[in-house]
């Protein structure tokens, strides 16, 4: 099972990489809570395809090590920094869903596109959805805090009760069984009960409207219209419209868990992106 050192603190982190090494390398960033099991939809095909398809478990997520500290963005950014130093990745494709994308956005700002020719945010929280100056229309920090609480008080009944809207069911082509839910919110309880509140935690500061528009790679942006977690005004229409020359896609009925109710449009985008 591969770990590797993390150069921000010597937390030790667990990754996948599948597929053959000289393949085009595809790079995975969770959502909060979970680890690479997130994907499974994404690398396993992908991977068989030819592509190499590598992901991280974030610290105290998945596999990797439970720790007190590092759940700032800089940290985890620099965290996801080492994974791809430590493989000395390079023309990598960056695919971040939800949290994952500022974590994917602050590592290119803070280390630059050096090792990365692509970036593609899916259902992402970036560039944030608290009000500011920049995000008027955005969340009071106040509403934000108050349903971290609610968070942090019960996380069982968050992740239970959440699954119809993280997947949409019951709109046309988001068919996700009962096991296969029940079996997401086991995966949620993957993260710490300090990891997964101290993840959340960011949301109430997180405004990163004037690092995206530095972003300086080829980027897609792809959202649901029914994304009840990151709702796509605040998000992903935001994200397409300060990152230059952005391509963005829209799924219809799409929700958070796009990744599973649209995966097979998610790796045909994918694919077209990264020119296979």
């Amino acid at each position: 099972m591969p770990y590797f050192t993390s150069s921000t603190d010597g937390t030790k982190l667990h990754f996948i990489d599948y597929g053959p090494a000289e393949g085009p390398t595809l790079v995975f960033v969770n959502a909060a809570y979970f680890g690479t099991e997130m994907w499974e939809f994404q690398m396993l095909p992908l991977a068989c395809e030819g592509y190499r398809c590598i992901g991280l478990d974030r610290r105290g997520h998945g596999k990797s090590e439970d720790v007190w500290g590092g759940y700032d963005l800089d940290t985890l950014a620099d965290d996801l920094g080492s994974l791809l130093d430590h493989l000395d990745l390079h023309d990598v494709t960056l695919i971040g869903h939800s949290i994952g994308t500022t974590e994917s956005v602050r590592y290119l700002t803070r280390r630059g596109s050096e090792r990365v020719a692509r970036l593609a945010l899916v259902a992402g929280m970036a560039p944030g959805i608290v009000r500011s100056d920049d995000n008027p229309a955005g969340l009071p920090a106040e509403a934000i805090e108050a349903a971290n609480e609610t968070f942090r008080r019960d996380r069982a009944e968050f992740f239970s009760s959440g699954m119809e809207d993280y997947f949409a069911l019951g709109l046309p082509g988001n068919d996700v069984s009962a096991a296969y839910a029940q079996k997401v919110v086991r995966d949620c309880h993957g993260a710490t009960a300090r990891a997964a509140t101290a993840i959340v935690a960011n949301f109430v500061t997180l405004e990163m409207a004037p690092e995206i528009r530095k972003i300086d790679v080829p980027t897609l942006v792809i959202h649901g219209d029914k994304d009840a977690s990151a709702p796509i005004d605040l998000t992903g229409r935001r994200a397409a419209a300060l990152i230059p020359g952005s391509v963005f896609k829209l799924y219809e009925n799409g929700g958070h868990g796009l990744y599973v109710t649209h995966a097979e449009q998610l790796n045909a985008d994918l694919r077209e992106f990264t020119g296979r």
